[in-house]
């Protein structure tokens, strides 16, 4: 990555928070007739930060290790919205000098798991959860165009009371609920992110999910069976040809 646009990112999310994803993508393997697997990490600045330009910058990497967001984002310690992958987990943790980020997780995985049970075997448990998240969604909607203390004020007297019913209903139900079955998994994931999933709710400017980060990275999703990255292993320079 060019230092000048690594450096001037993290001046801007000083105090800011980005979210945080890594799509594969084929990179070609120059001299071997064949295609190995590379990652773009892409970190993206937050929306709901006002008067805050709207950022996104993609590091090529030749692997998904940990590592290289902890050397992209350096002694930055904001909120930071990830998804469950073990590699961000020292991200969060103090460690000498280092101050750890904060972790905020995200609905629509915890939600995706849910859909996927409901298409699975309709599951009225997973239909019940769906409900429950729509609820929040619609909260978040109706505070879209809210300042940060409208937000901060609607998300405390809806949105806090609505995830502690839908704590309380996800308790009860799991004990109800096979070890290992695909229902116990898909409340194990929420309960487990807890924390984290919930900590937006607390704010104003905190975003309920990684959809915006993910958006960002549907065109190389799309395009990935038509474009393949040749690096060039003794420069830093990236090209891009179509397959």
């Amino acid at each position: 990555m060019n230092r000048e646009v690594h450096v001037r990112f993290r001046e801007h999310l000083r105090g800011k928070f980005p979210w945080v994803t890594r799509p594969p993508v084929a990179q070609l393997d120059p001299g071997k007739g064949k295609t190995r697997k590379a990652y773009l990490w892409a970190y993206r600045s937050n929306d709901l930060q006002e008067d805050q330009p709207r950022l996104i910058v993609f590091d090529y990497q030749p692997g998904r290790s940990g590592e290289h967001a902890r050397q992209f984002l350096g002694n930055w310690s904001g909120h930071l919205l990830v998804d469950d992958y073990a590699g961000y987990k020292a991200l969060f943790a103090n460690t000498g000098n280092r101050q750890g980020c904060i972790e905020l997780a995200c609905l629509a995985h915890a939600r995706r798991k849910f859909f996927d049970l409901h298409q699975a075997n309709q599951s009225p448990m997973a239909l019940e959860a769906l409900q429950r998240i729509a609820t929040l969604y619609a909260i978040e909607t109706e505070g879209q165009t809210s300042s940060i203390d409208a937000r901060q004020q609607l998300r405390a007297e809806k949105t806090l009371p609505q995830l502690q019913d839908f704590h309380d209903w996800l308790v009860k139900t799991r004990i109800g609920i096979a070890n290992g079955s695909a229902s116990a998994k898909a409340m194990d994931y929420t309960l487990k992110r807890w924390p984290a999933i919930i900590r937006y709710a607390e704010t104003g400017h905190l975003p309920i999910d990684n959809n915006p980060v993910e958006n960002c990275i549907r065109p190389i999703a799309l395009g990935k069976n038509y474009v393949q990255f040749v690096i060039m292993h003794s420069s830093p320079v990236v090209n891009c040809e179509a397959a």
